[in-house]
Order: C-alpha cells, then structure tokens, then sequence
C-alpha cells in the first residue's frame, strides 16, 4: 500500500478512487489506515463477501488472501483484473496508470 500512498496524487490527477479492500475488522482497518497516513479508501471486508463477489483467492499457506488488482469504470463495468500469486505479484502504479490513461481515450 505504500506504493498507492506514493502515487495516489497521480491516480487522483486521473479521476481515478482507489479502494483497499482488507480481511480486517472496521477498527483494526481504521487504526492501520490512520496509522500509514492513506487517503485513499479502506473498505474492510471480516467476512468476505467482496472477495467472493470478485473471485479473489485465499490461500492459508501463504497466509490469505492472494493479491487482486481491478479496474471498474466509472459505468461499474470491469476493464482490467490481475489475479496475483504472491505479494510479489502485483502491477506497478505505472501499468495500472496506463490502462487508466487508455480507458479514459
């Protein structure tokens, strides 16, 4: 998330929201986000009904949920997803800002 936090001016310059969706409890969500100072929105998900709306994976061995990136347009239709692997499998700020740049042509 620090990586968002770092280019959040650049999605915003876009008209672009992101939203983090965690496993986490409302208050542990809030004290972490007020924590890492993020402005962009946390929306905390304890019982996995968005994970399970978007097919998000959770692997117990690797310690949940599996890294998920989306891209919905401002009509709600899905333009972009990523399934990663790892947390080491996630798209740069970069990628995502160009498929930003490309829905808005």
């Amino acid at each position: 998330m620090a990586q968002l936090r770092q280019d959040y001016p650049s999605f915003t310059e876009l008209s672009t929201e992101i939203i983090v969706i965690g496993p986490e409890n409302a208050e542990s969500f809030r004290k972490y986000w007020i924590k890492n100072d993020l402005h962009f929105i946390g929306l905390p998900d304890p019982e996995h009904k968005v994970l399970k709306l978007y097919g998000q994976e959770v692997k117990l061995f690797k310690l949940g949920r599996m890294p998920a990136q989306m891209l919905i347009s401002k009509a709600g239709l899905l333009r972009y997803v990523h399934y990663g692997h790892s947390m080491k499998d996630i798209p740069t700020n970069e990628e995502i800002l160009a498929l930003v740049q490309k829905e808005l042509a």
